[in-house]
């Protein structure tokens, strides 16, 4: 259940940035916003992994 909050915060962000990015000229409409959010997305994938390697190592 600890997993819960990372996983709304990927499903938030990875919804933003689809919806902000435009398929026809393949750009981000607010590419410092589309920046921040991908850190934030990629930080939070990363911690969702190191957390559940650290969990299954621990057993």
């Amino acid at each position: 259940m600890k997993n819960f909050v990372p996983i709304i915060i990927i499903l938030i962000l990875g919804s933003a940035l689809y919806k902000q990015f435009n398929f026809e000229t393949l750009r981000f409409e607010k590419l410092g916003l589309s920046i921040i959010y991908l850190i934030v997305f990629l930080a939070t994938i990363f911690l969702l992994i190191k957390n559940n390697i650290n969990k299954k190592s621990n057993e």
